[in-house]
């Protein structure tokens, strides 16, 4: 048995469930309940309760089980607490349709009304979409019983931290389990001021609460689920890769160098593949660049301004002095209930509002020193983190989707490099038609003062590729070279595809997220599937997205992502393969 993290609770009981049952289910449960036909084919029993899943054998070659419960609903007064275990259940629980997302303000990467990409996303931009009750995960698996427990590779979804679902349906897991004989699942995680925040009034005296890294303690949650059942699945517990994107990559390599998590004596995985995260504060990085980890001060300092705000909205304070003044004085366990009981939209629209105004609407993981040590990249040098092989991954133009921020500093051009708001974006994207003639022109798109797009210094790709230096190159560069002192293991890619249609090939290219779909190996209806992907560009992008998934296969299967298949032998860090595509053929290089 796993030795248990002191102090969780729930949490831990759950962790230690997980190690038991591991090794005592094993492949027989999946041989046990994977025979029959019809529903009773695709019962699994889970230390819960048992769920039936959906047979898409037909359509994707798979069997999927969607919306299985990893921990009971974190809302009330079990909002802002460490998950907890599901309550058990006996009768068989549907699993066939998504969870709702997490309750987040509506943007562009978020859900529409519907919990899915349609029209609605366009429409309920800015406003509160999903649920609190979200704590739900999805697995994936071949449409056959295993010849031998498969590798299982758990998704964490991007999205700043505030917004994001699984059941984007980029995210989808078929075809990647079924190219790679795979278990894929993906994970809901609580977001925003839901997911990260540090307020006096909920500390408990326990470490994990404490740490205000709820969302980091979902997917440690979800990890724990994965371990007691993935086996009944057809998964191997002993072969997990935490593979994350953007903001799920920051969580990712956050769980990676946890003390919680180094502290325990088996892991909860056994690779690591980050895609554009990175886990810096500003010491370790160059002069300029961008942290991701700010000091647990400014989270405290938000904290307590969204219990301010919330007292005054709530009418209890006329004023801020008044406000900090209750606050200072009220009984802490009054001054919690009072803020689990406040609706979601209505603290969401605080964020919206008053700290937006503020620049405290942002959220990302807290440096408390438990969950997330103060400085991560020192605590990889001092080989304080878990060890296990690493596969990072860079989009050669990934602030090529951020390019507003081009008016952070007069040295990236000082204002902004988009002229659309989100909703025109939507709108354009979701109506394209990537067959026709282009029907739109970059200057609708990018501002004078950035073009031409390639003037040297002064022009768009100019300016992100400044801005990736600081922000998405220093980060993973940052990681990747505090790990090498530590371990060989350790791979990246750089993804060049830039086919898309013209003017998009200059105003998006190899953008933030666009190797997501070539991964998953998804391009269907999505945000950008109509500007990016055309009938021209297919046998390309094809044979590149089986290279990717074949390398993602091997790194999950054994640690290492060399495959025959993709004609070039990976190269340790700092080499790099490259992932481009011409129109017809995959073309991969090294670096």
């Amino acid at each position: 048995m796993s030795r248990v993290i002191h102090g969780v609770g729930p949490l831990a009981r759950v962790l230690r469930l997980a190690s038991v049952v591991a090794t005592t289910i094993g492949l027989a449960a999946c041989a046990g309940t994977g025979a029959g036909s019809g529903a009773n084919a695709l019962r699994r029993d889970t230390t819960f309760g048992p769920v039936v899943g959906r047979d898409d054998a037909t359509q994707s070659g798979t069997w999927r089980w969607t919306g299985v419960p990893y921990a009971q609903s974190p809302i009330g007064p079990l909002r802002w607490r460490a998950p907890q275990a599901p309550q058990p259940w006996t009768a068989v629980r549907d699993a066939t349709h998504f969870a709702p997302a997490c309750v987040q303000t509506q943007r562009l990467y978020g859900p529409g009304l519907n919990n899915r990409y349609d029209e609605t996303v366009g429409t309920a931009l800015g406003r509160t979409v999903g649920s609190e009750d979200c704590l739900y995960l999805n697995i994936w698996t071949p449409a056959s019983r295993p010849v031998a427990p498969r590798p299982v590779i758990v998704f964490v979804h991007g999205g700043s931290n505030i917004s994001g679902y699984t059941a984007d349906p980029v995210y989808d897991g078929a075809a990647l389990a079924r190219s790679q004989d795979a278990v894929v699942v993906s994970v809901n995680y609580r977001l925003g001021i839901f997911g990260f925040l540090d307020a006096a009034p909920l500390k408990t005296g326990q470490r994990e609460e404490d740490s205000g890294n709820f969302a980091l303690l979902d997917i440690v949650q979800a990890l724990g689920f994965v371990a007691g059942n993935i086996a009944a699945f057809g998964g191997d517990p002993e072969r997990v890769t935490l593979m994350g994107q953007s903001a799920g990559a920051v969580n990712v390599d956050a769980l990676m160098v946890s003390p919680m998590l180094v502290a325990r004596a088996r892991p909860l995985f056994h690779r690591v593949a980050a895609l554009s995260g990175g886990l810096s504060t500003a010491a370790t990085l160059p002069r300029g660049a961008i942290a991701v980890v700010l000091p647990r001060s400014v989270w405290a300092t938000r904290g307590e301004a969204l219990l301010l705000e919330s007292l005054i909205a709530g009418g209890h304070a006329p004023n801020e002095a008044q406000a900090r003044q209750l606050a200072r004085d009220g009984a802490p366990a009054q001054l919690a209930a009072w803020l689990r009981a406040m609706p979601a939209d209505t603290l969401l629209e605080l964020v919206r509002t008053r700290l937006a105004a503020r620049g405290m609407a942002a959220s990302n993981p807290i440096p408390d020193g438990w969950v997330l040590p103060p400085d991560p990249i020192a605590a990889v040098r001092a080989g304080r983190y878990v060890k296990v092989p690493v596969l990072a991954g860079h989009a050669r133009d990934e602030t090529k989707l951020f390019p507003q921020l081009f008016a952070l500093r007069p040295d990236l051009g000082g204002t902004s490099g988009r002229l659309l708001d989100d909703a025109t974006v939507f709108a354009l994207a979701h109506r394209y038609d990537p067959e026709a003639p282009p029907q739109t022109r970059i200057e609708q798109w990018i501002p004078p003062a950035y073009l031409p797009t390639d003037a040297p210094r002064t022009g768009f790709d100019a300016r992100a590729a400044e801005l990736d230096r600081l922000w998405f190159t220093a980060i993973r560069d940052d990681l990747m070279n505090a790990l090498q002192s530590q371990q060989r293991e350790l791979w990246a890619y750089e993804f060049e595809w830039d086919g898309l249609p013209a003017p998009f090939d200059r105003i998006f290219g190899a953008a933030h997220a666009f190797d997501l779909p070539f991964v998953f190996g998804n391009f269907g209806p999505s945000l950008f599937a109509n500007i990016s992907f055309s009938r021209a560009n297919a046998p390309g992008r094809l044979a590149l997205s089986q290279a990717m998934m074949a390398s993602l296969g091997a790194f999950a299967r054994n640690g290492d992502p060399n495959d025959p298949t993709l004609g070039k032998a990976w190269p340790r860090w700092p080499g790099r393969l490259v992932f481009d595509a011409t129109a017809t053929e995959k073309a991969i290089g090294v670096r």
